[in-house]
């Protein structure tokens, strides 16, 4: 075959395993057949490390010896390092538009940080579960019980979940929006909130200070639209200021958030970027990602 005529410095390359049927469903069949190619696997698709998959996790029984690449080791080495042992004070930083997606991030870092900071169209949950008008913007009507469940465990803990205090709103969904600044008491009508405000900001920028690793997950803001992203890219700005200056570990994953760190030029500044959108929460919420529990212990 073509993998045991391989010599010395030669690579073969496989075309895509999602192209078989079985690889999504971790088949026994194709893991077997992927295990002939090779005595030692090496393990370094982080961001699919969440998925119990022939290619990341079946094939592993069929190797010798099953070993984390460097960048696999890296992200283990951050996440879970910020998850087991952080140096405290620890703060995540979580935003993006829909609260159902964060919850169970979020529940899991109640029980490992000292601060929280809320920020994205997800706030406007938060707000309805206080009582407070939210005028257009975004809301999940059927997370607002559990947005005000959370509110109450943070406090319960002891835990700061730090909600902004002022929002940039636009009357529509678009760039070229007329835009206000207004309390977070103060929205109604056809007012929509698509950034947090220059006091929160300030506020938020204050707790980054105090903090020594720094979890980011999700935009403050519609951050693809220039009128709407000062508030992601200041984020983005004090992690880098904060580990330029202080040393402070500061680890950005999800999608949304590496997008906009690179888009503001400072993914080079931050302490490590996660190359896993569900892999990195998954792994933030503590559990156990089949890719690395197959690997070989040593």
């Amino acid at each position: 075959t073509a993998a045991s005529s391989l010599t010395s410095g030669e690579v073969m390359l496989l075309e895509n395993t999602r192209f078989y049927n079985g690889e999504t469903k971790n088949d026994e069949e194709l893991a077997a057949g992927l295990g002939k190619l090779a005595d030692y696997f090496v393990m370094d698709a982080f961001g699919t490390a969440h998925r119990a998959h022939s290619s990341t996790a079946g094939v592993t029984k069929h190797m010798e010896l099953n070993a984390a690449g460097y960048l696999m080791e890296k992200e283990l080495k951050y996440l879970q390092g910020a998850v087991d042992e952080p140096n405290r004070p620890m703060m995540a930083i979580v935003g993006g538009a829909k609260v159902s997606t964060k919850i169970p991030v979020i529940e899991s870092l109640l029980e490992k940080c000292d601060t929280i900071l809320i920020g994205g169209g997800m706030i406007f949950t938060f707000y309805k579960a206080m009582g407070y008008d939210i005028g257009a913007s975004l809301v999940e009507e059927e997370m607002v019980e559990l947005a005000d469940t959370l509110m109450k465990k943070a406090e319960e803990k002891g835990v700061k979940l730090i909600l902004p205090t002022d929002v940039v709103l636009a009357d529509s969904f678009d760039n070229s929006a007329n835009t206000a600044i207004a309390k977070v008491t103060d929205i109604s009508g056809d007012w929509r909130g698509l950034d947090i405000g220059p006091d929160t900001i300030e506020m938020f920028g204050k707790e980054i200070d105090e903090a020594n690793t720094i979890v980011w997950n999700g935009p403050m803001g519609v951050f693809e639209m220039s009128n709407f992203a000062a508030g992601t890219n200041t984020i983005a700005e004090m992690l880098a200021t904060a580990t330029e200056t202080r040393g402070a570990v500061t680890i950005v994953g999800g999608g949304d958030s590496v997008a906009a760190i690179n888009q503001a030029g400072l993914g080079d500044k931050v302490s490590h970027i996660s190359t896993g959108g569900g892999a990195s929460l998954e792994l933030l919420e503590g559990k156990e990602l089949p890719g690395v529990a197959a690997l070989t212990e040593v």
